[in-house]
């Protein structure tokens, strides 16, 4: 047993390593440079693979699993859970007949549970909250003949890390909050180039840096019923509280040649360091339901919707739109009690995703269409310590072809590992 939580403790290590040196920016997508870039979610691998399913989940089968989309079903775990695990992304970019590709991984989270008593828990954790990366091209015809590209380009997002804690009221009814600090830099640049080399002219550029930080806090409540010896209904319901984060962006305005493929300074027009805004984030609701057999199976469905219309970033409204958006799902288990049959213990799950996203762009809402599918393996146990791998895929799109915009197929994979045991628990026998 030893053994097998130092590889889990060493495969954390490892994780926390490569996401604080890997570069920031893990997305291709023209559509991140709105709001704070692409939003996450706040989803382990068991509940991206059922479509991203979570509010109105309480547990997910026979192993205790941190779900972060409802802090109130924390209330729900009886052994210490440990979960960590990878994520890849392959996204293609289409516009008209051009097309582009691209891959990116990074950790995808690093997560703790504890029992407090037998009807509450803490959880904490890290896991990337939004992603921000693009870099595209416009040429336009100057009145005066001379051809000017301007270029776009970003990278960054924000992490969020959270401690969060759920208790049950009575048999029934359970109730939690997440506090989360949310902190990354957003990097954009605006170019302007000349496609050829006049004499006497220099190209221009805008760098704005954008270092944000800051509380949010989510609430969250669930009522599980019975509906049978083995059968229960769960309904659940999450409030995130319009929050502000701090804010300190730099701005620097240069002018620039461009000589044998070598960029070079020529001088600086404006610096404008430190200057400190905000950033206004929209408060959300989203509700949830589920039917499960205990060890079973388990179907569900989520809600969800947020006004990003009262969106700000350094008191700039970027004139977001309002977003909803469903998931439903579910997952099945052959048989929890084979001994036989390996297939029969595992966890199979599928779900489907949509989402409409606060961008509309030339007339077109931009919104977001995904199928997902994963699977659970237990992992031979040891004493009180249970293992299980739980993968997931999501193969999706975003955006369309039409009034020539930028259409994104995607297709990311999550890899978790989840350990439950007695940490702080002393055995009288080793």
């Amino acid at each position: 047993m030893i053994r097998t939580k130092s590889f889990f403790l060493t495969l954390a290590f490892i994780a926390a390593f490569v996401y604080k040196s890997t570069a920031q920016s893990t997305t291709n997508s023209p559509y991140s440079q709105f709001g704070v870039g692409n939003i996450k979610g706040s989803y382990l691998p068991q509940n991206r693979s059922m479509g991203n399913l979570g509010v109105g989940i309480s547990s997910i089968g026979v192993y205790n699993n941190i779900n972060i989309a409802n802090p109130a079903s924390y209330s729900q775990l009886r052994l210490t859970v440990f979960d960590v695990g990878l994520s890849a992304d392959i996204q293609t970019l289409k516009r008209g007949s051009l097309s582009e590709n691209s891959f990116n991984a990074n950790l995808s989270h690093l997560t703790f549970a504890i029992p407090v008593t037998k009807k509450s828990a803490l959880s904490f954790g890290i896991l990337p909250f939004s992603n921000l990366g693009y870099s595209y091209k416009d040429s336009t015809n100057k009145v005066d003949g001379l051809t000017v590209d301007q270029i776009y380009s970003g990278e960054g997002g924000l992490s969020k890390a959270y401690l969060g804690y759920g208790i049950g009221l009575n048999k029934n009814f359970s109730v939690g909050f997440n506090m989360s600090y949310l902190f990354g830099n957003l990097r954009q640049t605006a170019s302007s180039e000349y496609s050829e080399r006049y004499v006497g002219f220099l190209n221009t550029r805008r760098e704005v840096n954008n270092s944000v930080g800051g509380l949010t806090f989510d609430l969250g409540a669930q009522y599980v019923a019975a509906l049978g010896k083995t059968t229960r209904l769960t309904l659940g319901y999450t409030a995130g509280l319009k929050s502000t984060l701090n804010n300190k962006s730099n701005t620097l305005y240069s002018r620039y040649a461009v000589l044998n493929d070598a960029e070079y300074r020529a001088d600086t027009i404006s610096y404008i360091p430190d200057n400190e805004e905000n950033v206004i984030m929209p408060a959300n609701h989203n509700f949830g339901i589920s039917i499960a057999k205990v060890n079973k199976w388990l179907i569900g469905a989520d809600f969800r919707m947020a006004d990003w219309s009262a969106f700000e970033i350094n008191n700039n409204n970027q004139s977001l739109n309002k977003t909803w958006g469903f998931s439903v799902g579910g997952q099945i288990v052959p048989n929890i009690n084979s001994v036989t049959n390996y297939l029969k213990l595992i966890d199979y799950r599928m779900g489907f995703n949509y989402d409409k996203t606060y961008l509309n762009v030339q007339g077109q809402d931009i919104d977001v269409k995904s199928l997902h599918f994963g699977m659970g393996f237990p992992l031979i146990s040891q004493r009180s310590a249970f293992y299980k791998v739980n993968f997931s895929a999501e193969l999706g799109s975003r955006g369309s072809l039409d009034n020539n915009l930028v259409k994104e197929n995607f297709y990311n994979f999550n890899l978790g590992f989840t350990i439950n045991d007695r940490w702080f628990q002393k055995y009288k026998y080793d």
